[in-house]
């Protein structure tokens, strides 16, 4: 489904080129590892960057004699060119401090000519850098629009680093490596097509200096040691290029030419007077950069950067490709009659093809019901003159906005009023774990009922984590008002079922007259962390319930309250030990013990202590940790909680362990605690501590209240600023 421009354009482009990417992106890979192989040769000498021409080029002279060329690579490897008594030619290494030989030039491999080759011009010469050139900029517009899609989906710049709710692998890390490596390869890019462009002349050249320079010296003129040479004493080596010596040393016709970072020199070779230069163009000097940012030569991070950017590339590729077949494998019926001919519309608005299967249903049965129905996203809402109906299905993104494909419609409602009266229905989908659940297709049923042209065929039905029975009582309500023999059975309505795992039960607690609180202990095979979700389906359906849990002893700990009716809790208590479970895990970084924090603070009550269990006992580190709980009674279960607290703390990995009980003769709640210790919260958060809390969302609100009131009267700031900074880090339910 094609949500945007943006995404269009990003989606073509990719088709487009991606094999020449992948060959490009594999090659890239190899060559970047070469800058960083080279530098490792031991030819670059200390306090290279101190060193003058003046102190070099006497000694360089003197040892060798008939030189004609030094350059400098861009590893800072002085090479040094010229003949030797026997009037043989030489080319190595050199260290120019002391004149010594310190290698050979390195030569490429015949596998690395080849790579470079394929790199450059897939070996077809200039048509092949020409095809390059054209593949390499449309890679340049697809990392520019990926930029542009993540800057969309956070909802601007502010908020470019702000969490991501994790759909799936590919979905959830083409947007976290987006953020991290879009422009690193806007960067390879563009500096690749610059090369290019220079590759064909379309680069302004520099202007070439005049080689028919007179020598400002005369027979009189006396000749100056090298080293006193005032020119050569201001230029550093590290600047320099490449040097051509004179060909004739006493003919003062014959010059210098010095090529450094900028501009060129030609010197006098009798006393060292600049005859004349002349500066690169602006865009020469950018080319020069360019080339040394797209091989990597920079320095070895930066060729590392690269390697890892190329490689992101390919993820891109197949990420890409994966969360397009998830957008496209479910398919909505092809529509069977023109827009204008039908009487049922169904607007679909979704960010990610979540209501297509519901969708689907409903369309096949209204075709299969002789129903001229016709399906549309949201955003191509148009005059639909015989149209009776209008049946909307919509998700909600961000923060109560509307889904890409929807967020022309109140527009073009206004836009293109219907000539007849149409009635309408709204279904929204969404999950109530946000607050604005559903938010937009309330803004959407508001919308139409304020038109004049609209009459009420259902109240909004809203649907919670795609829930087939909530949707069927939209289904029956619809059947009921308008006759259309619908399915009612919500099996009909049932989408694929996640992959599970099995996972053994260890051990379980009984639950007590004081308190209906139990723990299970799980084995497990595959890796978590405390802080991580577990995911069950007690019923065999798609009906999910999430708990926290905390990793003990390598075990996977669950602590549970016991709910009369409750689906998960009455699943779980009557399990028994050595019982085998299908479930799976739900990575939830966002909740894991900070890694860098210097002081953490955690806030439970009730069954949200079961993380935290988890993240003291492994506190190896001994971060300064002080946790405060809540619970109704005094009881056994509290009394183990202390003991383990008393544990933890004589092995360095609690601070302090603190508790308070509602329902006891002196009623004390955790927020009384924080109360009593304010200047403490105070004092955490502003030396950038950590603050956790997990547990009964009302809980969580109480102490937002109460952390707010501490940051304006003692820090003269609000809580918000540190909760922007990421030192408040919550999982309530």
């Amino acid at each position: 489904m094609i949500l945007s421009i943006w995404r269009y354009a990003h989606l073509t482009l990719a088709y487009i080129s991606f094999l020449f990417i992948t060959m490009t992106s594999i090659t890239g890979v190899i060559l970047s590892f070469r800058p960083i192989e080279q530098k490792l040769h031991p030819y670059k000498v200390e306090q290279f960057n101190t060193i003058s021409l003046a102190e070099t080029l006497p000694i360089l002279q003197q040892k060798y004699g008939d030189l004609t060329e030094l350059s400098i690579d861009k590893n800072k490897f002085v090479t040094l060119e010229g003949f030797d008594e026997d009037g043989n030619d030489f080319k190595f290494y050199v260290d120019p401090r002391t004149g010594e030989k310190l290698g050979d030039p390195i030569e490429k491999s015949e596998f690395m000519n080849s790579v470079i080759t394929l790199h450059r011009s897939l070996f077809l010469h200039e048509t092949g850098r020409v095809i390059i050139g054209v593949m390499t900029f449309l890679l340049f517009l697809i990392a520019v629009s990926g930029l542009v899609l993540i800057i969309k989906r956070q909802q601007g710049f502010r908020h470019f680093f702000a969490k991501i709710n994790k759909e799936y692998f590919s979905q959830y890390y083409h947007v976290i490596f987006g953020r991290i490596f879009l422009i690193p390869i806007i960067i390879i890019t563009f500096t690749g097509v610059f090369m290019v462009l220079n590759r064909f002349d379309l680069i302004p050249k520099n202007e070439k200096l005049n080689t028919e320079i007179t020598s400002s010296v005369n027979e009189n003129t006396k000749r100056i040691s090298l080293k006193d040479f005032s020119s050569f004493k201001e230029i550093k080596l590290v600047d320099v290029r490449k040097i051509e010596f004179p060909f004739d040393r006493e003919d003062p016709q014959e010059f210098y030419k010095i090529t450094v970072t900028g501009q060129e020199f030609i010197i006098n070779q009798i006393n060292g007077k600049i005859e004349a230069q002349t500066p690169f163009s602006t865009a020469q000097a950018l080319l020069r950069y360019s080339s040394k940012l797209h091989t990597g030569h920079v320095n070895i991070v930066w060729a590392v950067i690269l390697a890892i950017s190329c490689f992101s590339i390919l993820f891109f590729i197949y990420s890409g490709f994966v969360i397009t077949f998830k957008r496209t494998k479910t398919k909505i019926a092809k529509n069977k009659f023109k827009s204008n001919e039908a009487e049922i519309i169904l607007l679909v608005g979704s960010e990610n093809g979540a209501t297509l299967g519901f969708i689907d249903k409903i369309q096949t049965q209204l075709l299969a019901n002789g129903k001229k129905s016709f399906v549309t996203q949201m955003n191509q809402y148009e005059v639909y003159p015989n149209a009776k109906q209008f049946i909307v299905f919509t998700s909600t993104y961000g923060i109560g906005d509307a889904p890409t494909n929807a967020k022309k419609f109140e527009e073009l409602v206004s836009k293109f009023p219907q000539q007849q009266k149409v009635d309408f229905t709204v279904v929204g989908f969404g999950s109530r774990s946000y607050k604005e659940f559903c938010a937009y297709a309330y803004k959407v049923d508001n919308l139409l009922e304020k038109q004049e042209w609209t009459n009420r065929l259902l109240n909004i039905v809203t649907v919670n984590d795609k829930s087939p029975e909530e949707f069927t009582t939209w289904v029956k309500e619809y059947k009921e008002a308008t006759d259309i023999p619908l399915a009612t059975t919500p099996a009909m309505y049932v989408g694929k079922a996640p992959k599970l795992k099995n996972m053994n039960v260890f051990s379980l607690t009984k639950i007590t007259d004081e308190d209906a609180t139990f723990n299970v202990t799980l084995s497990v095979k595959e890796k978590f962390k405390s802080g991580d979700l577990l995911a069950i389906y007690p019923a065999n359906d798609h009906r999910e319930r999430l708990y926290s849990i905390g990793k003990v002893n390598n075990k996977l700990q669950l602590v549970v309250k016991l709910h009369e009716f409750g689906l998960g809790s009455q699943y779980l208590h009557q399990l028994v030990e050595g019982a085998s479970i299908k479930a799976r895990i739900v990575k939830n970084k966002a909740f894991h013990f900070p890694s860098k924090a210097t002081k953490v603070i955690m806030i439970a009550n009730g069954t949200g202590i079961a993380p935290f269990l988890g993240m003291i006992d492994e506190n190896n580190k001994n971060v300064e940790t002080h946790l405060y709980t809540g619970f109704k009674y005094h009881n056994s279960i509290t009394k183990n909680y202390e003991s383990f607290a008393k544990e933890q703390i004589n092995k360095n990995h609690l601070a302090k362990f603190n508790i308070a009980f509602s329902r006891e003769e002196q009623k004390q709640y955790v927020m009384d605690l924080v109360k009593q210790d304010e200047r403490f919260f105070a004092e955490t958060l502003q030396n950038g501590g950590i603050i956790m809390i997990c547990g009964a969302l009302a809980m969580q609100h109480d102490i937002e209240k109460v952390l707010e009131i501490i940051c304006q009267e003692h820090l003269a700031k609000t809580f918000e600023e540190f909760k922007m900074n990421g030192q408040f880090l919550t999982d309530c339910y």
